[in-house]
């Protein structure tokens, strides 16, 4: 896929699910069944995948901790994606990890460590910024600090890049940071975090789980139905729409023409185990791609 790059700055980890028949109560020991062995994750790993199999030019930043065996994983998994260049400050902390949560019905709840990514600075992520031009995509989500998040959103505007950020986990503040987003991805519990301040960005996607999702640019409202699947498990599909949300864009195509391909990357991702896991392959993610959909991207 040719067109512009690709920037991810935000996090990595390792994932570790159990599959549950419900979530525990407050002092109760529950049973889980381990769904996957220890597994790469974190949402910018996660995103920063998804774009490089959708065909994109991509390049990622994230903070490895100082544990070698758990940094080395990480960096293995990664080598193997064909990033065009990959940026890991090795920070004096545990790398960061997740345990996730999934239910018989496929929804998931995750816990998370965020000592490494909180940590980040801007100038660590100063290599991926410095020779960005217009039309190159900046994709955010909220795994770092706000400040850090909020430097690195303005840095890219003013380097006239596209940015994008999914605001999750979200984290009070941000709210105030819309105007420097060109496309905001949020579901709907972030949506209503965010308020009316949503709409200081210059367009937004909230997902709604099975009901779809909803791209609101230039004052008009257009749902998009969500595609038919009997779901496994949803943890990693908001990343997987994320990432072929931002490769399509970094191509040329409009927001509404990448939405349909972003749900099905999702979709397929709903079909398997697991996040990184479960992410679609560069095969499927081809075949879901319409040959003839580039057309001008409508943010710029």
């Amino acid at each position: 896929m040719s067109g512009h790059r690709v920037v991810v700055i935000g996090n990595a980890g390792l994932d570790l699910q159990l599959a549950v028949p419900r979530l525990p109560l407050a002092g109760e020991t529950l049973i889980g069944k381990a769904a996957s062995a220890r597994a790469p994750g974190g949402k910018g790993l996660n995103q920063a995948v998804a774009a490089a199999r959708c065909g994109a030019e991509v390049r990622f930043c994230a903070p490895l901790g100082n544990d070698d065996a758990e940094a080395a994983d990480i960096t293995r998994h990664l080598a193997r994606e064909g990033f065009a260049e990959l940026v890991l400050p090795r920070l004096p902390y545990a790398t960061d990890f997740s345990l996730l949560m999934v239910l018989p019905n496929g929804e998931n709840s995750i816990v998370s460590t965020s000592t490494c990514s909180l940590a980040l600075v801007p100038e660590q992520a100063e290599p991926l910024l410095r020779d960005l031009v217009k039309g190159d995509i900046v994709l955010m989500q909220g795994n770092l600090s706000l400040d850090t998040t909020a430097a690195i959103l303005g840095e890219a505007r003013r380097r006239n890049a596209t940015t994008i950020l999914n605001p999750a986990p979200f984290w009070s503040g941000i709210e105030k940071r819309m105007a420097d987003c060109d496309l905001v991805i949020a579901n709907q519990v972030e949506s209503e975090a965010l308020g009316p301040s949503i709409h200081a960005a210059r367009a937004a996607i909230v997902t709604l789980g099975a009901d779809g999702c909803v791209l609101i640019e230039r004052g008009q409202r257009r749902l998009f139905p969500a595609e038919p699947v009997e779901a496994i498990d949803t943890t990693g599909c908001g990343d997987a729409f994320c990432g072929v949300i931002a490769a399509l864009l970094a191509r040329g195509i409009a927001i509404a023409d990448a939405v349909p391909t972003a749900q099905k990357a999702a979709a397929i991702t709903a079909t398997r185990e697991g996040a990184f896991d479960a992410l679609p392959t560069r095969g499927e993610l081809a075949s879901v791609i319409p040959s003839d959909s580039e057309g001008p991207f409508l943010l710029l």
